[in-house]
């Protein structure tokens, strides 16, 4: 097995901005594991808030090199077995490399991921769109350039947060939920569920930080009169079950738990602990989209919004189309690159 790393700079539609800052081009990583002449691609986007910079990455990958071609594996799941222990401190770059594993074997097995997790494309629910926070006036132009989602995530943390909520009902009746990104303390959320609720929110992704006070997560558990989602409170497997009886559901995302790989055994973990489950993304392209894509028969929520907030798309693969999303005709995870993009939003790596 051969490897091949593509770095790329993604432009956004519009500057995203979340309660921790705002970002115009997304770093990408994206790995191209070859065999027999095929080839899987897997993706992790550059993330500062957990230590993860494309230099990091590439490091980390260059160092599995003689790893990983000199090894052969029967599987996604052998490969990210042997590869964890070697990887452990950067769950991103072991995510790539999953990521890829997987589109690459369901390529040579002929099938997609999906099947070859034994899911049946079935009650497969449609992605949000996020709308990251602006001004209202912005953020009202940004939800009426695309109207016809059925499904609006909005990035709130700021001083006027129910009041962008209240602007943005105006415009449409579509299911909003809102994501505070750690930016609410419990008493915040509990008072601002009350008025969400009125105004059609369906749940509340991550209000609190990441280290608050278990007490304070209970409080807002029992007390809140909407749902409340783990996101930077579920990155791995262990925080599942710490999650239970804290949230109601959790919101795995590939690059922060490690991949598919695990990614299949926490959602279905939490389940069996009564939780809602989710699969969210970061801004990135069509790589990471296809891979997250063939987990939605596990899910009852999905934010698979990442490629089309960006403007210009390196890879080709499943597509998001007004939140439904519609697999590709290729197997594995469906993911290829358009050589004509990737040329175009290649950085010139400095290792």
């Amino acid at each position: 097995m051969n490897f091949t790393l593509h770095r790329f700079a993604l432009p956004l539609q519009h500057e995203f901005t979340i309660a921790r800052g705002s970002i115009s081009v997304q770093n990408s990583l994206v790995v191209e594991l070859v065999q027999d002449g095929v080839s899987g691609f897997g993706e992790a986007t550059e993330n500062l808030y957990y230590g993860h910079s494309l230099n990091s990455m590439t490091q980390s990958i260059n160092s599995c090199k003689s790893f990983l071609e000199s090894n052969e594996f029967d599987s996604p799941e052998e490969l990210w077995q042997q590869l964890q222990p070697l990887l452990q401190n950067d769950v991103f770059a072991l995510s790539a490399i999953d990521l890829a594993a997987h589109d690459l074997f369901g390529k040579i097995a002929g099938r997609h991921t999906y099947e070859m997790l034994d899911l049946k494309w079935e009650n497969i629910p449609e992605s949000s769109y996020t709308i990251g926070i602006d001004s209202i006036d912005k953020m009202v132009s940004k939800l009426n350039e695309l109207p016809n989602w059925r499904i609006y995530k909005i990035k709130l943390g700021t001083d006027q947060d129910v009041e962008i909520i209240r602007q943005l009902r105006q415009h449409t009746s579509a299911t909003f939920r809102v994501d505070a990104n750690c930016g609410w303390s419990a008493e915040e959320t509990i008072e601002n569920s009350h008025a969400l609720k009125k105004l059609g929110v369906e749940f509340i992704e991550q209000p609190l930080a990441a280290n608050a006070d278990r007490k304070e997560q209970v409080r807002v558990f029992e007390g809140s009169t909407l749902p409340i989602i783990a996101d930077e409170s579920c990155l791995v497997e262990a925080d599942v079950e710490n999650c239970a009886g804290r949230f109601h559901g959790v919101n795995v995302k590939l690059c922060k738990c490690g991949g598919v790989t695990p990614a299949v055994r926490m959602l279905r973990q939490a389940r069996t602990l009564g939780m809602k489950t989710m699969v969210g993304c970061m801004v990135e392209s069509s790589v990471g989209i296809s891979a997250a894509a063939q987990l939605l028969p596990l899910l009852d929520y999905a934010d698979l919004d990442g490629a089309v907030l960006i403007s210009k798309d390196p890879a080709d693969g499943v597509t998001v189309t007004n939140g439904a999303v519609r697999l590709s005709e290729r197997f594995g995870n469906g993911v290829v690159l358009n050589r004509l993009n990737a040329e175009e939003l290649t950085l010139i790596s400095d290792e």
